[in-house]
C-alpha cells in the first residue's frame, strides 16, 4: 500500500483501497439495491398478471406480453446487430499508421485509452442502441397483430384497386419496417463514419486521399441502402396518397387523391422512384470504382428532381389546370370521397326525405290527438335533475349520484314500457364521517342501490320533483329484486380490500348493518409475497402488515367500467358513457365499444375527443376524449361490467365488421357471440351517443351526394349550439321515444336537431332506431326542412321574451330561487315540429331543482303552462275536456275520496285564499318547530293549489287585472312551498 506524508516527525498516512469489510458492504448493498429495484419493476408485472388471471382475461395479458417481447427481441437484436456490425467493420477495415500526420496523432491517445475497453464499449453501444429500438418496437404490437391476422375488407379502393385491408392492416407495417430501416442504416452510417476517422479511413486536415478505398466502399454501400429506402418510401407513398389528409375548400380534414395527386404527384412518386432506385445502383458501384463521382452526381439528380417533379410540377398543375375549374376537375374525385365516407362512418344507408316544417292541418282537435301519439315528452332532464336524486335520495352523506343521470326503458306496473331515468346511489369517499385508511378501504366499499324515476311525470312531494319508482334506502319499488351492492361503478376509482375479517358498512337503517363480499372478483392477499407486491405497486406498506388483511381478504381494483374493458379489450376505443342495467336481479354496467382506424381510403377524418364533445362533457361526464383522429369507426362490442362482482363480458355486436374479425383472430375466445346476449339485457341494449355526434357531425356536410353541390357548400348544416346552457358547446343528442312521420308507433330514439350553416333556423331534424330489439335498429332517418321554420335558438329566444315567462321571472326576484331551463326536445308533428322544454326553479337551502313549468312551441305560438298536459292544451287551443291527455303530475293516490273541486270564479278566488291561509300558517309552524302543523298547512297548501289550477278558466282570455292578481299569488304560494319543503328537509337531515 503506497504512503503518503509521513518521516520521523510524524505518522505515516495509508492511503490505498477500502477494507475487505467494506468492500463486502458496499457490495452487500448495491446488491440489495439492485434488488429492490428489480422487485419494484416485477411488482407491477405480477400485479397485472393477478388482475388478468381474476378477471378471466390472462390470454390478453399473455398474447400482449409476447408480441411485445418478440417484438422487442427481434428489432432490438437488429438494431444492435446492424450497429454492431458496422462498427465493427470499421475497426477491421482501419489503415495502417505507419507514418502518423498530426490529424493523427491527436487521435492517437483517443485510440489508446479505448484500447483496453474496445470490446465492452462496441457491447454497451450496441447494448443501448438495441434497448431503444426494442423498447420502441414493443409498442407496435397492435400493428404487428393487425397485419399479421388482418382479414379482407370486401372493398377496393377506387384508385389502386386493392382491398381496404391493405390500408387499414398492411401500409401502416411496411411503414414501420421502412422507418426502422432508415433508423438502422443512419445509425450505422454515423458509427462507421465515426470509427473510420477515429481509426485514420477519413481524414479531414490531412495530406492525401479524404478517404480509404475500404472506408469509401463501406459507407458508399451504408449511403447505397439509405436511397434504396428512400425509393421504397417514394413507392409507398402513392398509396399513401389514398389515405392522405390535406386542406380543401370543400371539407375540412379531405382526405384520398385529389385532381392534383392523381395526375401529378402519382406519377412523380413512380419517377422519383425510379430515380432513387438508380441512384442506389450507383452507391453500390463504388465497390468496384472506388469513386464518388457517380454517386454524388445521382444523389445531386435525385434532389433535383424532388424539387422540380415532386413540388414544382403539382403546383403548376394546381395553378394552372385546377384552379380556373376547380368545381369541374375535382368533382370524380369528391364523389370517391363522398362515397368511401359515408361508408366508413356507415351513414351510407341514411335515410333522407324533404319535409315542409309547417303543420298539415289546422285541426286543432287532431294536432292535440296527434301530440300525444307522437312522442312521450321526458319532462325529467337526466342532465338536470341529478341535484334532486342526490336531495331526496342520497340518504347518506358518503353516497352519491353521477352528475348526469342515464335514460333507459322499463315496463311499469301495468306492463307497459316507459322511458325512466335512472341512477346508481354510489359510494363518496368525501362524505366519510371520518376518513382513515381503515375507512377509506376496508369500511366503505360499496354504494347502495339503484333509484329510478318515470320520465314523462313527476311527483308530489314537494311538488315537481321526479316520480320515483324505485327508491330508498334498501330500495323498493318496480324494479323487483335485485343485488344491490354496487363494488364497481364510474365514481368508484380508489382501491378496496374486503373479505377478510374487518366489516363492511352495508347501509344504516336502524343501525349499522354489516356484510362481507362474497363475490369471486379481486385478487387474494392470503400470502405475503402478494402483499407485498400490491404494497409495492400501491405505495401502500399498510397493505404488507395490517392486521385487517386475513387468509379470506381480497382486493378490489380498476373498478369502473371503463377501465375494466379497456384492460381487457386493448385494441378497443370505448364510449364515453357507461350506463346501469338492473337485469335479472344484477346491475349491468353497459359499455358500448367501438373498432376503428385511420387508414380507409378516400374517408374524411375526424377527431373523436373534439367530435363528441358538447355542452355537457366538458363539465359533467368523462368522453371518449381521444385526439388520435379516424375515418372509420363501428360500434362492433357492447361490453357489460358486473356491479356486484366486476365480471366483464364482451359480446360481438356488428357481425360484418373486418376489424373485430381480426381482433377476434389476434384474440380468440374473448368475444362471445352475439347470439349469446340475454333477451334481458337486449331490451336494455340502445345506441351509443359517442357514435351517433361522430355520424350526425359528417352528415352536416355528407347529407349531400352531389359533388357540384357538395363542393359549393350551399346546402351544408350545422350542429347548433345547445340554447338551454350556460356552458358553450354542441346541444347534446336525447333518448326519446317518438314517432317519426310515416311511422305506426313510437320508438325509443336518439335525436338532434341541424340549422342551416351560419344561420339560426332549423336546417334537418335527425332520428335514429337506438333500440336494439328493434329491426330497424339503426336506421338514421333525417328529415331536411324545405321551408324556413324556427331553429331551437329562436324559439328558445322568443320564450325568454314571453310575457309570462316574464313575469314568472319577475316573481322569483326577491327569493333565493332561479330558472333552469331542462332539454329543449323537438318533435315533428303532422308536418310541422313541436319544441317542448320543462322549466325548473333551483333554491332554497337544498338547492336542488323542482319542475315548475313547461313551454311548448308550435308553429309561431308559444306557451309557458304549470304541466305538459296544460301546454299541449294551451298551444293547440283545445280545452281540456276535449282531450284525455294525462296531466304532467301524478293524479290523487288510490283510496283518496276527496272530490274534486268546483270550478268558476269563486272557486278560484277561494282557492286562492286558503294557499294564502296555508302558507301563513306554515310560517308560523315553521318559526315554532312544530313539525305537525307545518305538515299539516303544506298539505293544505298543496290542495289549495291543485284546487287553484283545476278552477282556472280553460276558454276565453280573463282580465289582465284578474291574471296578474291570480298568477302573483299563485307563484309566490308556489316558492313559498318550495322554500319551506326544502328547509323541512334540510333539518330532517340534519337531525332537525
Amino acid at each position: 500500500m503506497p504512503d503518503r506524508g509521513g518521516g520521523p516527525t510524524g505518522p505515516r498516512i495509508r492511503v490505498g483501497r477500502p477494507s475487505r469489510r467494506a468492500r463486502t458492504l458496499l457490495m452487500t448493498l448495491g446488491v440489495l439495491a439492485i434488488l429492490a429495484m428489480a422487485f419494484v419493476m416485477f411488482a407491477g408485472f405480477w400485479t397485472d398478471w393477478l388482475w388478468y388471471r381474476s378477471v378471466a382475461y390472462s390470454s390478453v395479458f399473455t398474447t400482449t406480453l409476447w408480441t411485445k417481447i418478440g417484438l422487442f427481441l427481434v428489432f432490438g437484436l437488429l438494431m444492435a446487430v446492424a450497429v454492431g456490425v458496422n462498427i465493427w467493420l470499421a475497426h477491421r477495415l482501419r489503415p495502417p499508421l505507419s507514418a502518423m500526420s498530426l490529424e493523427q496523432q491527436s487521435l492517437d491517445r483517443y485510440r489508446m485509452s479505448l484500447a483496453p475497453y474496445k470490446k465492452w464499449v462496441l457491447l454497451a453501444i450496441t447494448a443501448l442502441v438495441g434497448l431503444i429500438a426494442g423498447a420502441s418496437s414493443s409498442g407496435q404490437w397492435r400493428t404487428w397483430l393487425m397485419y399479421v391476422n388482418g382479414v379482407s375488407f370486401g372493398q377496393k379502393d377506387p384508385q389502386f384497386h386493392l382491398d381496404v385491408s391493405f390500408f387499414a392492416f398492411d401500409l401502416p407495417w411496411y411503414r414501420f419496417l421502412l422507418g426502422f430501416g432508415f433508423a438502422a442504416t443512419v445509425l450505422s452510417l454515423v458509427a462507421a463514419a465515426l470509427t473510420h476517422y477515429l481509426y485514420g479511413g477519413l481524414r479531414i486536415t490531412s495530406p492525401g486521399a479524404r478517404a480509404t478505398g475500404a472506408a469509401t466502399g463501406h459507407l458508399s454501400v451504408l449511403l447505397g441502402i439509405f436511397v434504396a429506402l428512400k425509393a421504397v418510401a417514394y413507392w409507398l407513398d402513392r398509396y399513401g396518397l389514398a389515405v392522405k389528409s390535406s386542406d380543401f375548400k370543400a371539407t375540412d380534414n379531405w382526405t384520398g387523391l385529389r385532381y392534383v395527386d392523381a395526375n401529378a404527384y402519382l406519377p412523380a412518386k413512380t419517377i422519383l422512384f425510379c430515380i432513387a432506385a438508380i441512384c442506389a445502383v450507383l452507391f453500390f458501384a463504388t465497390l468496384w470504382r472506388r469513386t464518388w463521382q457517380l454517386p454524388v452526381i445521382g444523389f445531386g439528380l435525385m434532389v433535383l428532381s424532388a424539387i422540380l417533379i415532386g413540388g414544382l410540377y403539382p403546383a403548376i398543375v394546381q395553378k394552372f389546370q385546377v384552379q380556373p375549374n376547380e368545381q369541374a376537375k375535382e368533382a370524380p374525385f369528391i364523389r370517391k370521397n363522398i362515397e368511401a365516407t359515408r361508408d366508413a362512418y356507415d351513414i351510407d344507408n341514411a335515410q333522407v326525405d324533404d319535409y315542409a316544417g309547417k303543420s298539415t292541418t289546422d285541426d286543432e282537435t287532431k294536432l292535440r290527438a296527434g301530440a300525444d301519439a307522437a312522442a312521450s315528452y321526458r319532462v325529467m332532464d337526466p342532465n338536470v335533475v341529478s341535484p334532486a336524486f342526490q336531495q331526496l335520495q342520497q340518504k347518506r352523506n358518503y353516497y352519491q349520484f353521477p352528475k348526469t343521470l342515464d335514460v333507459d326503458r322499463y315496463k311499469d306496473e301495468s306492463g307497459k314500457e316507459q322511458d325512466t331515468v335512472i341512477g346508481l346511489r354510489e359510494l363518496n369517499l368525501q362524505g366519510i364521517p371520518k376518513r382513515n385508511w381503515i375507512n377509506d378501504h376496508f369500511t366503505y366499499t360499496h354504494g347502495y342501490g339503484a333509484i329510478a324515476a318515470r320520465g314523462t311525470t313527476t311527483g308530489k312531494n314537494p311538488k315537481g320533483s321526479p316520480d320515483f319508482t324505485e327508491s330508498g334506502l334498501p330500495t323498493t319499488g318496480e324494479l323487483g329484486s335485485y343485488q344491490q351492492e354496487i363494488y364497481y361503478g364510474e365514481k368508484t376509482e380508489q382501491y378496496s380490500i374486503v373479505g377478510g375479517p374487518q366489516k363492511e358498512l352495508d347501509y344504516e337503517e336502524d343501525g349499522e348493518k354489516t356484510t362481507s363480499y362474497k363475490g369471486k372478483s379481486g385478487v387474494s392477499l392470503s400470502n405475503a409475497f402478494n402483499r407485498a407486491a400490491y404494497a409495492v405497486a400501491f405505495s401502500e406498506p399498510q397493505i404488507l402488515y395490517s392486521g385487517a388483511i386475513g387468509d379470506g381478504s381480497r382486493i378490489l381494483y380498476n373498478r369502473t367500467p371503463k377501465e375494466r374493458v379497456e384492460a381487457v379489450a386493448p385494441w378497443l376505443t370505448i364510449d364515453g358513457d357507461a350506463y346501469p342495467a338492473v337485469v335479472k336481479g344484477r346491475i349491468q354496467w353497459v359499455v358500448d365499444a367501438y373498432t376503428t382506424t385511420n387508414g380507409y381510403p378516400y374517408a374524411s377524418r375526424t377527431t373523436l375527443g373534439d367530435t363528441t364533445a358538447d355542452s355537457l362533457t366538458t363539465n359533467q361526464r368523462a368522453v371518449v376524449a381521444q385526439q388520435n383522429q379516424v375515418n372509420y369507426i363501428r360500434n362492433s362490442v357492447k361490453a357489460t361490467v358486473d356491479a356486484y362482482d366486476g365480471t366483464v363480458k364482451l359480446y360481438e355486436w356488428d357481425t360484418e365488421d373486418p376489424i373485430l374479425k381480426t381482433w377476434r383472430k389476434a384474440f380468440p375466445g374473448t368475444v362471445k357471440p352475439r347470439a349469446d346476449i340475454p333477451q334481458d339485457l337486449m331490451d336494455h341494449l340502445r345506441y351509443p351517443q359517442d357514435l351517433f355526434k361522430v355520424q350526425r357531425e359528417l352528415l352536416t356536410r355528407y347529407h349531400v351526394e352531389n359533388p357540384a353541390q357538395f363542393y359549393s357548400g350551399s346546402d351544408a348544416w350545422q350542429v347548433p349550439d345547445d340554447p338551454t346552457n350556460k356552458e358553450s358547446g354542441a346541444v347534446p343528442p336525447y333518448y326519446l321515444s317518438i314517432k317519426m312521420p310515416d311511422q305506426k308507433a313510437q320508438k325509443f330514439s336518439l335525436t338532434t336537431t341541424f340549422t342551416p350553416k351560419g344561420r339560426p333556423d332549423l336546417g334537418a331534424f335527425m332520428a335514429v332506431d337506438a333500440d336494439a330489439s328493434s329491426k330497424d335498429y339503426g336506421t338514421i332517418r333525417l328529415l331536411r326542412v324545405t321551408t324556413t321554420v324556427k331553429g331551437p335558438g329562436q324559439v328558445q329566444s322568443e320564450l325568454n321574451g314571453n310575457d309570462d315567462v316574464a313575469e314568472f321571472v319577475r316573481n322569483l326576484k326577491g327569493t333565493d330561487s332561479d330558472i333552469e331551463y331542462g332539454n329543449l326536445l323537438t318533435v315533428p308533428l303532422e308536418g310541422g315540429f313541436l319544441y317542448i322544454e320543462p322549466v325548473y326553479t333551483r333554491g332554497g337551502t337544498q338547492n336542488y331543482p323542482l319542475l315548475r313549468k313547461v313551454a311548448a312551441s308550435y308553429g309561431s305560438k308559444i306557451v309557458f303552462e304549470n304541466s305538459l298536459g296544460e301546454a299541449l292544451n294551451a298551444v293547440f287551443g283545445v280545452d281540456d275536456s276535449d282531450t284525455s291527455q294525462p296531466p304532467a303530475e301524478n293524479t290523487r293516490p288510490p283510496g283518496d275520496t276527496t272530490q274534486p273541486p268546483a270550478t268558476g270564479d269563486a272557486a278560484l278566488k277561494k282557492a286562492i285564499a286558503d294557499a294564502q291561509k296555508a302558507y301563513t300558517e306554515g310560517e308560523a309552524a315553521l318559526k315554532e318547530q312544530d313539525w305537525t302543523a307545518y305538515g299539516k298547512a303544506q298539505t293544505d297548501l298543496q290542495d289549495a293549489l291543485e284546487r287553484a289550477a283545476a278552477a282556472q278558466p280553460k276558454s276565453g282570455s280573463p282580465s289582465n287585472a284578474d291574471k296578474t292578481d291570480k298568477a302573483d299569488k299563485s307563484d309566490k304560494a308556489d316558492k313559498a312551498s318550495t322554500s319551506d319543503e326544502e328547509d323541512k328537509s334540510a333539518k330532517a337531515d340534519s337531525g332537525g
